[in-house]
């Protein structure tokens, strides 16, 4: 029964959709939940993978990137920092390295002490950054050679600044699954809330497509079209309301959390699903409460 009900229902109209009388406050619903939960999926899911991309990029921004700090008395800082340069680009895998200028180093600090700090008569040390190549450098390695010819050099390397913030950015797209995972729960409770207020209000329709000698599998087969569709109708109407949403957004500063919070090549195919799928939870979820009331009306 289950292939000629699929098949019944993908058709544009059947003798069974035109015996279950229509009700106006249950399509509304329906199509209304429907419509509500494919725009929160849409955006549940921008973000899931936006935050996909966000983990990706943090993890190769500080494997790539360096710091080499050295500190010194003024007058050997300068010489102390050619030599570092020259060990750095001579060392396999580093694929570039260069000296902060003042400006630089005080524009990483103005976080912290404003756009102009004062960095007069202060040891500042000198930072030089640099990036690895490919293969990348051993980091453990060139710390213990930078050691050993600049005591008080340090080099950091910011794997313990990645591990916390890649999984930050694990954990957003973790809750923006379960999102998901949720909305297609309350979904699928509310439609077979909305299918078995439907059966109850036309119990004596049922009675009297039973005496009629109408089988049970015909009867659902009506109710079963009739959501699906709604759902289906109301889940397109909100995909395509969400992906105007998503478009729609303003760009966002390029280190801003939530940068890239829309689809990117491929991805903007996935919503289209999210209607197809919403029609499978409606037909599933009419289906197992058809299947109930009716067993239960015998």
């Amino acid at each position: 029964m289950s292939v000629s009900l699929i098949t019944s229902v993908m058709r544009r109209d059947t003798q069974a959709a035109r015996v279950v009388p229509p009700s106006g406050v249950t399509a509304r619903l329906t199509v209304f939940v429907a419509a509500i939960m494919a725009y929160l999926a849409v955006f549940a899911l921008a973000l899931s993978l936006s935050a996909g991309r966000l983990a990706d990029r943090w993890s190769d921004e500080l494997a790539q990137t360096a710091t080499l700090r050295i500190t010194a008395p003024m007058e050997e800082r300068t010489a102390q920092t050619r030599a570092a340069l020259q060990i750095l680009r001579q060392t396999p895998g580093v694929a570039e390295a260069r000296a902060l200028t003042q400006d630089e180093q005080a524009a990483l600090l103005a976080p912290w002490f404003g756009p102009d700090p004062v960095l007069e008569g202060l040891p500042m040390p000198q930072l030089i950054e640099l990036r690895a190549g490919t293969p990348p450098y051993d980091p453990a390695g060139l710390r213990a050679r930078l050691a050993g010819e600049f005591p008080g050099a340090v080099l950091d390397d910011h794997s313990r600044w990645q591990a916390p913030l890649v999984r930050a950015a694990d954990g957003l797209r973790l809750m923006a699954l379960v999102s998901i995972a949720l909305i297609v729960a309350a979904m699928a409770a509310m439609i077979t809330l909305a299918a078995n207020a439907s059966l109850a209000s036309n119990a004596q329709v049922i009675d009297v497509l039973r005496l009629v000698g109408a089988r049970d599998g015909f009867i659902a087969q009506g109710f079963v079209r009739r959501f699906t569709w709604r759902g289906f109708t109301g889940a397109l109407i909100g995909t395509g309301l969400a992906v105007a949403s998503v478009v729609a957004l303003p760009d966002m500063a390029e280190d801003g959390l939530l940068t890239g919070l829309a689809f990117e090549g491929g991805g903007w195919l996935l919503p289209l699903l999210v209607p197809v799928v919403v029609a499978m939870i409606a037909f599933v979820a009419t289906l197992g409460a058809a299947q109930r009331r009716l067993r239960g009306a015998l």
